[in-house]
């Protein structure tokens, strides 16, 4: 069966992995489709990744000499979709012939506990491609509930990739007034289509002052674009106790971010927003495949039309042109999926 490696820092090939044997209690899921997370995945095609030159330490919770992960990567993926083709004998859902979402890698096939996929089904008549959209609309939804937005919050909302227009989205659900900010046209014209009640294009100047001649201040920015400058001016954006809700994956050293300025005289509370977990005032109450499971139902209502956000598909076998294209021209990127099965 196809797998996607990652061999090396730019370097990606599609191989072939034997077919898992089917155990107790799981499901073979052939898949459909594939979403590539342009974020995350960039830091390992790039090498840029902590778990590549540190190790997470599980139990301080802290990055130490060594590493976490190690070259080649296989199946390096989490946005899966696809129809379930064989199910162990004491395994009664989902049954044999249902689509189903969930996390296996950049793989054609894969073995899958069947509790992992429990309330993963895809509805009847529904387009598989927009199951690729769970784990990502989850660390959307992850990010706005870390904002504690209220109606009629004022939101500014950094970075209108795919988790910033699926944030912008969200907020606007939850009842916020927001700006969004970005420097592609063509992805603010979205954030319109998706509620955004004002962009702006960061080429054109600052976006604390475009916002300040409006109001105070936002009550609550998003940053998503994963740039040290961009949380920078997004804590430039809050009004004075604000908060600022870090949800990129920032990489390298916090060049242009300057704590001694407006984060420091404005008392701004800086909230991380991580997909590894919810916000502690939640937990009780939420956990990430609530995230998921919520979304998706947001998307199969037709409350969020996440198929648009899909700017390429791509067959498996061009995955190292499909990298290339993302790592050297992302303007031009949007959400890129791969396509390993035709959909029934």
């Amino acid at each position: 069966m196809h797998v996607i490696t990652i061999q090396g820092p730019g370097a990606v090939r599609v191989g072939l992995e034997p077919s898992g044997e089917l155990e107790p209690g799981c499901v073979r899921v052939r898949t459909i489709y594939s979403g590539v997370s342009a974020g995350t995945e960039l830091t390992a095609y790039r090498g840029t990744n902590p778990y590549l030159t540190k190790k997470w330490d599980t139990e301080q919770r802290l990055f130490v000499e060594g590493r976490t992960h190690a070259y080649p990567l296989t199946g390096w993926g989490y946005q899966e979709v696809g129809e379930v083709v064989e199910a162990a004998p004491d395994v009664r859902e989902p049954v044999v012939g249902s689509v189903v979402w969930g996390i296996w890698g950049h793989r054609e096939e894969a073995v899958v506990p069947a509790e992992r996929l429990a309330g993963h089904l895809m509805p009847s008549g529904a387009d598989p491609l927009t199951g690729v959209f769970a784990r990502v609309g989850a660390i959307a939804l992850n990010a706005v509930h870390a904002a504690d937005l209220h109606l009629g919050d004022q939101v500014a909302i950094f970075g209108q990739g795919v988790i910033g227009l699926l944030a912008t989205r969200l907020a606007v659900l939850s009842g916020a007034r927001v700006v969004a900010a970005d420097a592609i046209p063509e992805r603010l014209e979205l954030a319109r289509r998706f509620g955004a009640a004002e962009t702006y294009d960061v080429r054109e100047g600052s976006v604390a002052e475009f916002i300040r001649k409006r109001v105070v201040g936002a009550d609550v920015a998003i940053e998503l674009s994963g740039s040290h400058t961009g949380l920078h001016e997004a804590i430039r954006t809050v009004r004075r106790g604000g908060r600022v809700v870090a949800a990129g994956f920032y990489q390298g050293d916090g060049l242009g971010l300057r704590l001694g300025e407006e984060f420091h005289h404005n008392q701004v509370q800086l909230v991380s927003s991580q997909i590894g977990g919810v916000a502690a005032w939640l937990a009780h109450r939420w956990d990430v495949e609530r995230l998921q499971r919520t979304f998706m139902e947001l998307v199969h209502r037709s409350e969020i039309r996440a198929g648009d956000l899909v700017s390429h598909v791509m067959d498996a076998a061009q995955a190292a042109e499909a990298f290339e294209l993302i790592d050297r021209r992302p303007s031009e990127v949007l959400q890129l999926v791969f396509k390993f099965k035709e959909p029934a």
